[in-house]
């Protein structure tokens, strides 16, 4: 068994499969929560554009996208969420963009 390098473990639910045993815990936790009525259109894995691509003296850049692990909406609200066992420098530079670009908090679980 290979190990992520933040030792997280690969672990399937549902057919699919998450980068660590956190994550599919979440996801166990949102599904019992959207069966519950309390939360509604859960999806998993969401890309956000935080910088567009563009060219620049004849050299093309490639967008910066973030990927949120789960959105849904709960009480009218949408929520983007990040389950990660630790805070790594581009997750947090990430964030701080995805803030700025859509007005929006992340929720951090952390174990």
């Amino acid at each position: 068994m290979r190990w992520h390098k933040y030792h997280a473990k690969k672990t399937t639910i549902d057919g699919i499969t998450f980068d660590s045993r956190k994550e599919a815990n979440r996801y166990a936790e949102l599904k019992l929560l959207e069966r519950a009525g309390e939360i509604k259109n859960l999806r998993l894995q969401v890309p956000f554009t935080i910088q567009e691509a563009f060219t620049l003296h004849g050299k093309k850049y490639r967008p910066i996208t973030y990927i949120a692990d789960f959105v849904y909406e709960q009480d009218g609200r949408t929520i983007v969420e990040d389950t990660k066992g630790m805070r790594t420098q581009v997750y947090k530079l990430k964030k701080k963009l995805f803030l700025a670009r859509y007005g929006k908090q992340v929720e951090f679980r952390e174990s």
